[in-house]
C-alpha cells in the first residue's frame, strides 16, 4: 500500500516539475493566437471554457484503458507501478501535451497532417489509413464495453422496467444498450463540439471522479497489506500460474491508458482547435493524462487487492480474472448500491465519451485528406455515412464472433501503441529541427519502438499453429526472442535516425 502512496505523490509531483520544465522547452506563448481563434467555424474551431476543455480531454483520453487495462496489468505484480508512474510522467502526458500542441501551431490539424510534415508523405499516407482504421476500432469495442456493463446494471436493478417493454433476457438488454449507444454516437459525430459534448460530459466526469475518489477513500480505509515494489519486482502473475505472458514487452502493451497511449495523440488535436491561448496547454493535456495515471494507479491497486488478499487461484477460479467482474464485484462490495451504480455508470461514461470522439477525429482526419470542409451538414455526412457503415460491420463482428471482442482489443491494443511510436517519432524530428533537447522525446521513441515489435513477435509465435508447429523448448517461444526483436527494432530505429540525423541541415523549418 506505501507503493501506491508514493506513486500517487510521484505523479502530482511529476505534473508540477516535469509538466513545467517541457512546457518551458516547448516554449508555450499565451500572446500566440490559436486556431480556436483563426479558424473558427462554430462546429469543431471555437473556444470553449478551460475547464470544459479538461473535463472532455480527460473522458476522450480514459476509456476502459485506464481502468480494464490497470486491473489486467495488476495481475504482473508491483511493477505495474512503476510503468504507469515513469510512463505517464515521460511518455504519456509528454506524448500528449506535445501532440497537442503541436497541432496548435499547425493550425489545428490531426495526427496523419502532423506526421507528414515531419516524417514525409508516404508516411502521412500510411498513418492516415493505421489511424482511420484505430479509430474506427476504438468505436467498435467502446459500444460494446459500455454496453456490456450496462446490460448487467439492467439485469441487476432495473430488471422490472425491462421486462414490461420485453426485454427478458440479459443478451437483449445489452443489445438494446448497444443501439442506444450507437445513435448516441451519430448524433455527437454530426452536430458541432459545443452541443453535446461540451454539455453532457462535465456530467459524466462526476460519475468518474466519484469512482475513483471513492474507491480511493476506500483503499485507505481498509488499508490492505499488499506487495510492495521493494519487496518483489518479479512475475506474480507469472509465478502463480495465471498468465504465461512475459513482463516485457506484455506488461507495456497491457497498460496503455494510464501510461502511455497513442490513441490520445488522436484526441489532443480536438481540443487544440478549442483553447484559447497555449498557457493551457498545460493543464489541459498534461494534467488530464496525469489525472488518467492517477486513475490507473487507483485501479490497479484495487485490483491487487483482490488478487492478494483472496490469492491468485481462488480469484481466477472464482472470477474467472475478467476486468468488468472485477469492477463489478469492487463497487458493489465497497460502495453499496448506490455507490456501485455511480461508480459503474463512471466506468461506462469513460468509454463512451473515448468512442465518439474517435469517430469525430476519423471524420476530422478522413476531411482533411480529401480537402472537405465541415461546416454543412451534407459535407459531414459525405463522410460519416461510410465511416459509421464500416464501425457498425465491424461491431457486428464484435457481437456474433464469440471471441470477437478479445481478438480486436488485441489489436487494438497494438495497434495503439505502434501509434505512439509514430508520434513519437515525429515529436523527436520537430524537436531536432527547432533546436530543442530532443533526448526529451527520442528515449521513450526508442523504448516504444523496442515493445511493440517484440509483443508483436511474442503473439505470433504463440498463436496455437505456430506455437505446435515450433515445439516445446523452441528458442522462439522463450522471452529470450522477444528480448532480440525489440533490442533489434531499436537498433535499425536508432541507426536511421543517426543518418537522418547527420543529413539533416536540408529539412524542415522553425515552427
Amino acid at each position: 500500500m506505501f507503493s501506491f502512496i508514493i506513486s500517487l505523490v510521484a505523479l502530482v509531483v511529476g505534473y508540477w516539475l516535469y509538466g513545467a520544465f517541457i512546457e518551458r522547452v516547448f516554449g508555450a506563448d499565451k500572446d500566440r493566437p490559436t486556431p480556436a481563434v483563426t479558424k473558427s467555424d462554430g462546429v469543431d474551431f471555437m473556444v470553449l471554457p478551460s475547464w470544459k476543455i479538461f473535463m472532455i480531454q480527460f473522458l476522450n483520453i480514459a476509456g476502459t484503458g485506464p481502468i480494464f487495462g490497470a486491473i489486467m496489468g495488476a495481475k504482473f505484480g508491483p511493477v505495474s507501478y512503476l510503468w504507469i508512474v515513469f510512463g505517464c510522467i515521460f511518455a504519456g502526458a509528454t506524448h500528449d501535451y506535445l501532440s497537442g500542441m503541436l497541432s496548435i501551431r499547425h493550425g489545428g490539424v490531426g495526427l496523419p497532417e502532423l506526421v507528414g510534415n515531419y516524417l514525409g508523405n508516404a508516411t502521412k499516407r500510411v498513418m492516415l489509413v493505421f489511424t482511420v482504421l484505430l479509430l474506427i476500432m476504438v468505436g467498435a469495442v467502446f459500444v460494446y464495453s459500455p454496453a456490456q456493463i450496462l446490460g448487467d446494471l439492467s439485469s441487476q436493478h432495473w430488471n422490472g422496467f425491462f421486462s414490461m417493454i420485453g426485454f427478458t433476457s440479459e443478451h437483449s438488454m445489452v443489445m438494446f444498450w448497444i443501439v442506444v449507444v450507437f445513435v448516441y454516437y451519430i448524433i455527437a459525430t454530426m452536430l458541432p463540439i459545443d452541443k453535446i459534448i461540451g454539455r453532457i460530459y462535465p456530467l459524466f466526469a462526476i460519475s468518474l471522479i466519484f469512482m475513483a475518489v471513492a474507491l480511493m477513500i476506500m483503499l485507505f480505509y481498509h488499508f490492505p497489506d499488499l506487495p510492495e515494489v521493494w519487496d518483489s519486482m518479479g512475475n506474480k502473475g507469472r509465478e502463480s500460474g495465471l498468465l504465461n505472458q512475459p513482463i516485457f514487452p506484455c506488461l507495456f502493451i497491457t497498460i496503455a491508458c494510464g501510461a502511455i497511449s497513442g490513441f490520445h495523440a488522436t484526441q489532443s488535436p480536438l481540443m487544440a482547435r478549442c483553447l484559447k491561448n497555449e498557457k493551457q496547454g498545460r493543464p489541459i493535456f498534461y494534467g488530464a493524462m496525469i489525472t488518467e495515471g492517477i486513475v490507473a494507479l487507483v485501479w490497479a491497486t484495487v485490483a491487487s487487492y483482490f488478487f492478494y488478499d483472496n490469492g491468485y487461484e481462488v480469484f481466477h477460479s472464482s472470477l474467472k480474472a475478467s476486468a468488468p467482474q472485477v469492477v463489478n464485484v469492487t463497487a458493489n462490495e465497497w460502495l453499496g448500491s448506490f455507490g456501485a451504480v455511480l461508480a459503474l455508470l463512471g466506468v461506462v461514461a469513460a468509454p463512451i465519451t473515448s468512442g465518439d470522439t474517435a469517430l469525430r477525429s476519423a471524420r476530422l482526419i478522413i476531411a482533411e485528406f480529401v480537402h472537405l470542409a465541415q461546416r454543412t451538414i451534407k459535407s459531414r455526412l459525405l463522410i460519416c455515412i461510410p465511416l459509421f457503415t464500416a464501425t457498425m460491420a465491424l461491431l457486428w463482428y464484435n457481437i456474433t464472433d464469440a471471441d470477437g471482442f478479445n481478438i480486436i482489443w488485441g489489436y487494438f491494443g497494438w495497434a495503439n501503441q505502434t501509434l505512439a511510436i509514430f508520434t513519437l517519432w515525429t515529436l523527436t524530428v520537430y524537436f531536432v529541427c527547432n533546436g530543442k533537447p530532443f533526448i526529451l522525446v527520442l528515449l521513450p521513441a526508442l523504448f516504444m519502438t523496442a515493445v511493440c515489435p517484440a509483443f508483436l513477435a511474442w503473439k505470433i509465435v504463440h498463436i496455437d499453429v505456430v506455437k505446435s508447429a515450433l515445439g516445446d523448448g523452441s528458442f522462439f517461444l522463450s522471452d529470450g526472442f522477444g528480448y532480440m526483436v525489440g533490442l533489434l527494432s531499436v537498433i535499425i530505429a536508432l541507426a536511421c535516425f543517426l543518418l537522418w540525423y547527420r543529413n539533416r541541415s536540408s529539412y524542415g523549418t522553425k515552427i
